[in-house]
């Protein structure tokens, strides 16, 4: 069973400039992903895809490969994860290498811990799934959401008004965090999230999207709650 984590992280971001070394609680943030990939020890192979030498040289830095550049055609704003990840993937066949399983992991996730991932690989190989991804509950029913019709605030589904949250069904959102998937499944699809997919459930303390500067400085506050 050989396993590969590919830290996905090119060097084009704009909201926030250099986002993906940009220093987080005291260190480039790509380097919380690194190291907990490296200390789950569930991985043969911690790797970093980047079109960015200064990306690559803080990778190997703390500890990731970078056997290959990513090619410019997968280092747009309008590249899907799973192409670049099928790039690397064919990229390590072409040197011999192939894997059973592979972990799209995000640069910008320092809530990743290598007993999350520990664990997320266990509950994946129990499950007898394809692929594992983490998801968050939303923290507000959004069957009660509202929208807004010609200037006047209405409920989406009018329905749901005198609904009890506890009544209506939990609904969950993509962590943005990593995927695990089978290699196999993974080169034949479209998608990080196929058909045959596990649930891994995470607490909303330990998520944040990372887009703003506002993002950046609340997950730094999570981030310090968290391992206090």
């Amino acid at each position: 069973m050989s396993v590969i984590a590919i830290i996905t992280a090119r060097g084009g971001s704009k909201r926030i400039p250099r986002k993906n070394i940009k220093e987080f609680c005291g260190k480039p943030i790509i380097a919380y992903s690194i190291e907990a990939a490296i200390s789950s020890g569930i991985f043969d192979e911690v790797m970093v895809s980047t079109d960015d030498e200064e990306i690559a040289e803080i990778a190997q830095k703390f500890g990731a490969e970078v056997p290959f550049m990513r090619s410019a055609e997968k280092a747009d704003d309008h590249t899907p994860t799973i192409d670049v990840i099928k790039e690397v993937l064919e990229d390590y066949k072409k040197i011999g290498e192939e894997f059973d399983y592979a972990c799209c992991i995000y640069p910008t996730a320092p809530f990743i811990t290598a007993d999350k991932l520990k664990s997320a690989f266990e509950t994946l190989e129990k499950s007898g799934k394809d692929a594992l991804v983490p998801v968050v509950k939303f923290s507000f029913p959004p069957q009660r959401c509202f929208v807004i019709e010609e200037e006047s605030l209405k409920y989406k589904w009018p329905e749901n008004e005198f609904a009890r949250s506890q009544d209506l069904e939990p609904f969950y959102h993509d962590a943005g965090q990593f995927y695990f998937q089978k290699t196999k499944t993974l080169l034949e699809g479209r998608s990080l999230v196929p058909a045959s997919t596990a649930p891994f459930i995470v607490d909303d303390m330990e998520v944040q999207d990372i887009d703003t500067i506002d993002d950046w400085n609340i997950a730094e506050i999570k981030y310090q709650k968290m391992i206090q």
